[in-house]
């Protein structure tokens, strides 16, 4: 077993620590992120909530969990409000319930495209299916 290196420069502290093959994923996966208009950082599911409360129904954005265990949230606006699901990172992929890829962007591409024929279902949004 290979012991965990530590966080290189220029990534936040906040993360823990990982083998080096899952920094590179996580390191290209927050470029490509910090450069789209949809991630918003260290944002809290208050901040998040409040931002999406007037949007309409499906704006979405990512920003970085507060649970320990987890790197990012997406926030959706559903249509009874906001809610926010954990994107897990797990083995060098990040997982939304059965979708997972190696970039955050490309794991919401895929969510996107598989909801319009197969709607999500999460017990955080009370039953009411993610399009």
């Amino acid at each position: 077993s290979v012991l965990p290196s530590p966080a290189p420069p220029g990534l936040p502290d906040r993360f823990r620590m990982f083998r080096s093959c899952e920094w590179e994923v996580l390191e290209r996966s927050l470029n490509i992120l910090q450069a789209s208009d949809f991630y918003w950082g260290p944002l809290s599911v208050g901040e998040a909530h409040a931002k999406l409360q007037q949007e309409p129904v499906g704006t979405y954005l990512v920003r970085d969990s507060s649970q320990g265990n987890c790197l990012f949230s997406l926030s959706v606006r559903m249509p009874a409000g906001p809610v926010s699901l954990r994107i897990s990172f797990q083995e060098g992929y990040f997982r939304l319930k059965n979708w997972f890829s190696d970039c955050v962007v490309q794991l919401l591409e895929l969510v996107v495209a598989g909801t319009r024929n197969n709607p999500l279902h999460f017990d955080e949004m009370g039953g009411t299916p993610l399009v």
